[in-house]
């Protein structure tokens, strides 16, 4: 069957070209804990963004900014505490650069970037069109590295802070009728990897949080729901606990639910078994 563009983002969002290095304010530790301050939530306008958003915001440590595309529900997030708002698509031209700026410019600093936005697609891939396949990594990986590689730099300056990246089970093993999806998800997680370490010794820290399937609006917003029998999708809030455990205890990479961790796992042990498990079961 011949599935339309379908798409489902989770929110999304270049200041004056910041230097590239990563060598400066090098110590002995890979990034640990970050303890409050500045932060930055992107696709915090719904679904697992939102629900980080609230989760830091209920710590009362953290000054946050939040970055969504839909302004209405991003204000409705940001109701009731003391968050700034910057509603903005980050594939628009320059809107990572403002974001950036308007991030440092309010805060002074940034302790935290969470990086929520996202976008699904649906269906075979050969009835992908090109235009789809284009904006699947432009939000998913292009508007997230640029926006990280703007940032990270003011914290290895700083000596401190930590960069959270929302991945996802497709691109640790690959999902049928989510070739693209899984494709730019597997690159958050090898760029989250490869960057961990270049930071480390510099008292900065990045981690991966790995979610299997989210009860969030992302599925109906693609255009095709979920309709697996298993796994059961999670709560939002629980992806948001897991990446308050990443910051709060500094961990590299959390798995959401933790048993999510094991097809990977089996995957790279005996692919061959994990592709006829993978084939009869989907």
């Amino acid at each position: 069957m011949t599935h339309a563009p379908s798409r489902a983002r989770s929110g999304s969002g270049r200041p004056a070209e910041a230097p590239a290095t990563l060598s400066t304010a090098r110590r002995e530790d890979s990034g640990g804990a970050a303890r409050g301050g500045g932060a930055l939530v992107t696709g915090a306008s719904s679904g697992i963004g939102a629900a980080v958003a609230r989760r830091l915001a209920a710590e009362d440590c953290w000054r946050l900014v939040l970055n969504g595309r839909d302004r209405a529900r991003l204000e409705e997030v940001a109701r009731g505490t003391s968050a700034l708002v910057f509603p903005a698509d980050l594939c628009g031209p320059g809107a990572e650069r403002r974001l950036a700026e308007f991030t440092l410019d309010r805060l002074g600093q940034v302790d935290l970037l969470v990086a929520g936005a996202g976008i699904g697609w649906a269906g075979p891939f050969g009835t992908m069109p090109q235009s789809a396949i284009d904006e699947v990594f432009d939000v998913n990986v292009l508007a997230t590295l640029h926006l990280i590689r703007l940032l990270l730099p003011h914290m290895v300056r700083r000596g401190t802070g930590r960069v959270v990246v929302i991945g996802s089970l497709a691109g640790t093993v690959g999902v049928r009728g989510e070739a693209v999806y899984s494709a730019a998800k597997a690159a958050l997680g090898t760029f989250a990897e490869a960057v961990r370490y270049e930071l480390r010794g510099t008292g900065v820290g990045i981690s991966h949080v790995v979610p299997g399937v989210v009860d969030t609006p992302f599925f109906d917003r693609r255009g095709v729901p979920y309709r697996r029998s298993r796994p059961k999708p999670v709560p939002a809030s629980r992806v948001a606990d897991a990446v308050w455990e990443a910051v709060s205890r500094g961990r590299d990479e959390v798995y959401v639910p933790g048993w999510t961790r094991v097809p990977g796992r089996v995957r790279g042990a005996a692919p061959g078994l994990y592709r006829r498990l993978a084939a009869r079961f989907g």
